[in-house]
């Protein structure tokens, strides 16, 4: 047996009555359906403290007890190597989880098993969950899962999460399971490996949450994080334990790391030996031909293409945009709401100047609320559920397989297309995605894109319902992004120093996915969006009305009426430029505001697209590239997207009085 785990003191902040249940697995496996599941609506999502990983975080009452439902960012093995894995470790480290559900996907049991050898040689209560089991059953794959608990010593429970299938099982073996954390099973290596882990483990002396054997096997595998705690732990004694290790290391050549994964495999394949059989001819079920094509150039291309124009175009644009905004913006709120209260407001309050806050022409009520709800509400809303839908078919990973050799070229990988496909809601929330991937060189170039060629999800919506209207306007405005996007990428590649990062991702299964977890996610980014966007609307109104008053906005317009001259747009365009800064949403439903006025033709609203979709990132998404990236860096990327978007616009309309394109 593996020498005893240390005495598990309680996390700081941990309430006594509150156990703490952590999810673990690789990514793509179903760990968040499963969390969604446990929790409900009771989430926060925040960094973890010193990093800028993510982790999600909940409440559940199962049988009367309150458990804090932590799910963890994707790991590959307890030996990390990306912040997320770290991060992941982290909390199985000093969270001190009453519970560890370790969630694999049944298609690929035994790659994933070898992690669970990991967590259970750790002296980690884990339970393990064989999810996926729907799509493994669709293959013809048949499982012994009772046989497996045998022979893993632990509680086994298979299920398919998006289809609630083993929900309840989870729940119960939540609830019953008894750790041992002196015993746990133990899977025996070589004999020259134990001799090795045994030695290590021996010195060991100090107090600690995983077992010694597990930190020994840490040790050997030169885990400098390990080499760090138990430092710490272990004071003067370390020295002896850091010479038996460098004495192993010599023994082996440095083949520690390579000798133990291939005895694990071995481990593994034991482990499975009639756990699981497969059929004689492999069944290749329809999600899988999908899957198929969705990677190939040949059929991914057309498909994403047909994806793009029924889910951006047609849902977004023509019904958000276009149906839903005119039904709110137009006949709520213009036809119904805005008269109505403007009269209430004005036998409320008898003071002109304090009317005008709220009810005038950049009024809190008749112009903030408005376009945030009549105009911005109903286009993030379609877009949200577009992107849930695609996200729980399993489209995006299969996505940045396809543009990976693309996005190569722009200094980026496959990784990329996440945060750029997220960009169509929001930049904001996009920008802060980027730092999933793996170089700063690949952040800065994605951040620049981003903030350059992305327009969100309410500007692209009213972009895509103005210009609709005009044919060619959307094409000449859409071949105008893609053009820079590519110039921009391709010169960024070459400008930015640094090497290109590999690209892997692990693909999960291509399934329908169920409406209720699509309008869940829905429901949970709507609600971070508005509150967000809010605010910044309020504010928006309250200095645009001081700005009227004290005659600043007037001559802010004024300032820039040569500006906009220059790329033959009317006096009245600063206007919604001035809105962009705020949000760009807001520039946007600015452009809407002055086309149904009718003040700009197809020339000039194409202008104004392009140049107001290149426009410095909005004030939220400013804030965030600081945060995220630096002053310096966010301050050369806002002066360098400002110059470039007006140039652009001063280009393309000479070259549209030339040619009298839209004419």
């Amino acid at each position: 047996m593996a020498t005893g785990c240390g005495k598990q003191a309680e996390a700081p902040g941990k309430s006594p009555n509150i156990k703490r249940v952590a999810l673990v697995g690789n990514p793509n496996v179903g760990k968040s359906v499963l969390f969604n599941a446990l929790t409900g609506s009771y989430v926060t999502v925040s960094n973890y403290p010193g990093t800028s990983v993510e982790v999600s975080r909940g409440h559940a009452v199962i049988n009367d007890q309150s458990w804090e439902v932590i799910d963890t960012p994707g790991m590959y093995s307890i030996h990390t190597i990306t912040e997320e894995e770290r991060v992941a470790r982290e909390i199985l480290l000093h969270e001190t989880p009453d519970v560890v559900l370790h969630v694999l996907d049944a298609r690929n049991l035994e790659r994933m098993l070898a992690m669970t050898l990991q967590l259970i040689e750790a002296g980690l209560p884990v339970i393990l969950v064989v999810n996926i089991m729907d799509e493994a059953e669709r293959m013809g794959l048949t499982f012994d899962l009772e046989l497996l608990r045998q022979r893993l010593g632990i509680p086994v429970i298979g299920a398919a999460t998006t289809r609630k299938r083993g929900l309840d099982e989870i729940r119960s073996a939540i609830v019953a399971y008894r750790h041992d954390p002196e015993n746990p099973p133990h899977f025996a290596y070589s004999r020259l490996l134990e001799h090795d882990i045994n030695e290590v483990a021996g010195l060991m002396v100090g107090e600690y949450i995983l077992s010694r054997r597990a930190l020994a096997l840490l040790l050997l595998q030169q885990d400098e994080e390990i080499t760090a705690l138990v430092r710490r732990r272990e004071g003067e004694g370390f020295a002896v334990i850091a010479e038996k290790v460098r004495e192993i290391a010599f023994n082996r050549r440095g083949s520690f790391h390579l000798d133990l994964s291939l005895e694990r495999k071995d481990i593994v394949k034991k482990l499975i030996l009639g756990v699981f059989t497969s059929p004689e001819k492999r069944v290749v079920t329809w999600a899988e031909r999908l899957s198929c094509m969705s990677v190939r150039p040949l059929t991914g291309i057309p498909l994403l293409l047909i994806v793009l124009y029924f889910g951006l175009y047609k849902f977004v644009g023509d019904f958000g945009a276009g149906t839903l905004v005119d039904i709110l913006e137009q006949k709520l709120f213009v036809g119904i709401f805005n008269p109505w209260i403007t009269g209430v407001v004005k036998m409320i309050i008898p003071w002109e100047v304090i009317q005008e806050l709220f009810v005038g022409e950049y009024g809190i009520i008749t112009l903030g609320i408005r376009y945030a709800v009549g105009i911005i509400l109903p286009i993030v809303a379609t877009f949200f559920i577009f992107f849930s839908f695609l996200e729980d078919t399993g489209y995006f990973p299969r996505l940045a397989l396809l543009v990976d050799r693309i996005f190569k070229r722009f200094g980026l990988t496959g990784r990329a297309v996440i945060p750029m496909v997220l960009g169509f809601g929001c930049d904001t929330m996009a920008t802060m995605v980027t730092r999933t991937l793996e170089t700063t060189r690949e952040r800065v170039i994605a951040t620049v894109l981003l903030s350059l060629t992305i327009p969100c999800s309410a500007q692209l919506g009213v972009i895509l319902a103005l210009l609709s209207k005009f044919p060619g306007a959307l094409a000449v405005w859409g071949t105008c992004l893609l053009l820079l996007f590519v110039v921009v990428g391709l010169l960024a590649a070459r400008i930015m120093p640094g090497e290109a990062p590999m690209f892997y991702m692990e693909l999960p299964p291509m399934r329908l996915p169920q409406i209720s977890n699509v309008l869940t996610k829905t429901y949970t980014r709507m609600q971070w969006y508005f509150l967000e966007i809010l605010p910044l609307f309020v504010l928006a109104s309250i200095l645009l009305w001081l700005g009227k008053i004290t005659g600043f906005f007037g001559k802010l317009i004024t300032a820039m009426t040569p500006v906009m001259a220059s790329i033959g747009l009317p006096r009245e365009t600063a206007v919604a430029f001035i809105f962009g800064f705020f949000r760009r949403d807001y520039g946007a439903a600015g452009l809407y505001e002055l086309q149904t006025k009718g003040l700009m033709d197809a020339r000039q609203l194409t202008v104004a697209a392009v140049t107001l979709t290149l426009f410095i990132p909005c004030v939220a998404q400013f804030l965030i590239m600081k945060k995220e990236r630096g002053w310096k860096v966010a301050g050369g990327i806002g002066v360098f997207v400002s110059l470039l978007a007006f140039g652009s616009g001063y280009v393309l309309n000479q070259f549209l009085l030339m040619t009298r394109l839209l004419s």
